[in-house]
């Protein structure tokens, strides 16, 4: 019998754990963990444990980012010869990165993000119970940042791993003016050793997520998994319409300059131009008039754009038409239109050579596979500028998430488990 037939079935392990870092929150009565707070605290020593339980060292590094090496070493495994490692002479043996991020956003579900650290966790505690070792190390980070609830920067954690990380984001400061250098001081991080937690192309073989899929297809279609094709790319603005204000009682109806107005406009007209692009979706996530008051006419309005699309050059070609639109709503209604970018990321497509292995193995636990295209970002987009990445989706209740109703069965994990587990004994790639 094949070592991997059998396995303790630690999907229970799994959702138990869900449930436990679940009530590890900053805020009471909701779950909301953000970037260096004590609930992250809290989160990462809990998530050490585990690590170590599964026969991993484990560190933190200056950003907060919680990474557990399993070793490579000798092993049985079919493609091994003579239990020899893989490595020659005395060089650094190749390390295989699995993960997601343990922050969330604001009265969070409990499945975004820790879902793929704890199903790395399961497939590496079962390697250390059978004593099996692979030709090359495996590494499972727990991101410390990717929402970017705290400070408005997504990514955080995996850029730091990936060296893309700005150093000019040290100086943002969140709603109690703490800057982002004093906040991983806090933590127990180090600020100015950022650049030393870099990782080393030369040293990765790839990177492999699993998320809950945030949407309605795995349903729609009865699959617990999907592999992930492409991590769509995003534009974000902020923009603002200036206009009058004045008595909501005196200036006439024809004579307004009313900012809202114009910016009601924007959002339905935001709606239609992606509702009639194929892949585009576009999102007005927040919107704020002022005064503010009930009884004067709303001279100004800040509001956000958010664009995302597979294919880089639709989503910037729609952009600059949006932002177009919304300059001749301004100007038709004798006011000002103004934007300025605040986020861009490009399409990651996943690697061919990691997402054909995946598919296949998902074909032999549930009789079939589909490939689908994220629209949500992932730390995996940031991670590609250093190493070949994939992700592989688990189905989520009703496609819902960022919602504490978000929602995935003990079923479905179970196959994610096997899957990812299978996927580690039978990759040799360039190992």
């Amino acid at each position: 019998m094949h070592p991997f037939a059998e396995m303790n079935d630690l999907a229970t392990v799994v959702m138990e754990r869900i449930e436990a870092l679940g009530r590890i929150s900053d805020e009471k009565g909701r779950l909301t963990r953000t970037f260096c707070s004590p609930a992250m605290r809290r989160a990462n020593d809990l998530v050490a444990s585990w690590m170590r339980e599964a026969g991993m060292n484990v560190r933190e590094d200056a950003v907060g980012n919680l990474i557990g090496r399993y070793e490579e070493g000798p092993t049985s495994f079919k493609g091994n010869t003579n239990g020899k490692k893989s490595r020659v002479g005395g060089s650094k043996p190749k390390t295989l990165l699995l993960g997601s991020h343990l922050d969330t956003v604001r009265d969070a579900g409990k499945f975004d993000g820790p879902l793929g650290v704890l199903v790395a966790i399961a497939c590496v505690q079962h390697l250390h119970d059978i004593r099996a070792r692979l030709p090359f190390a495996v590494e499972i980070v727990g991101f410390s940042d990717e929402e970017g609830v705290r400070y408005q920067s997504t990514y955080l954690g995996s850029k730091v791993l990936a060296g893309t990380f700005n150093r000019k984001d040290l100086e943002r400061v969140d709603a109690q003016r703490i800057t982002m250098a004093q906040a991983i001081h806090d933590f127990g991080g180090n600020p100015d050793r950022i650049g030393d937690a870099k990782m080393q192309r030369k040293n990765l073989l790839g990177y492999v997520e699993v998320h809950i899929e945030q949407g309605p297809v795995l349903e729609e279609k009865g699959l617990s998994v999907g592999v992930v094709s492409a991590i769509a790319g995003q534009k974000r603005y902020g923009c603002r319409f200036s206009g009058q204000a004045g008595h909501a009682g005196t200036v006439p109806m024809s004579l307004r300059c009313d900012a809202l107005c114009a910016a009601a406009e924007f959002v339905l007209a935001v709606e239609s131009f992606a509702r009639k692009s194929s892949g585009l979706v576009a999102t007005v996530g927040r919107l704020e008039a002022m005064p503010g008051a009930s009884n004067v006419i709303p001279g100004e309005v800040t509001l956000t754009l958010d664009a995302r699309h597979a294919d880089d050059r639709i989503r910037d070609k729609a952009c600059a038409k949006l932002l177009q639109l919304g300059k001749r709503i301004a100007a038709r209604r004798k006011g000002r239109f103004e934007w300025e970018a605040v986020h861009a990321a490009p399409s990651v497509r996943c690697d061919r050579g990691f997402s054909k292995a995946l598919d296949k193995i998902a074909k032999r636990h549930q009789g079939a596979s589909i490939s689908l295209a994220s629209g949500a970002g992932h730390d995996a987009a940031a991670m590609a500028a250093i190493t070949p990445v994939a992700m592989l989706f688990v189905r989520c209740k009703g496609g819902v998430s960022h919602h504490p109703s978000e929602s995935a069965s003990e079923k479905d994990v179970r196959v994610a488990i096997n899957v990812i587990r299978d996927f580690l004994v039978a990759w040799r790639g360039s190992v």
